[in-house]
């Protein structure tokens, strides 16, 4: 399970695009638009391919409507997710 802390509308995709220490949350930044689903939908893909899952693997457990979002990943190890993220995180 992820925290996210989402930005819609953004000129270009990024995750992870930080860390909100406030929200503790990974900040990500998606070009779609709130609407239709559409930013959820370009969420659970760029979580998906940064990981290097499948996008079925991905899902949106809680925040559909919400800018803070928990997303569940399954097929890859709490432990190797950490490991990405963390070599993906500016500094």
């Amino acid at each position: 399970m992820i925290t996210l802390d989402v930005s819609a509308g953004s000129k270009k995709n990024s995750f992870p695009a930080g860390y909100n220490p406030w929200r503790h949350a990974l900040v990500c930044q998606v070009a779609a638009p709130p609407l239709e689903g559409k930013a959820n939908r370009a969420i659970v893909a760029l979580v998906a391919e940064t990981l290097g899952v499948p996008a079925s693997a991905v899902g949106l457990a809680a925040g559909a409507t919400s800018t803070i979002k928990r997303v569940e990943v399954r097929g890859i190890s709490r432990d190797r997710v950490i490991e990405l993220l963390s070599s993906l995180l500016p500094v």
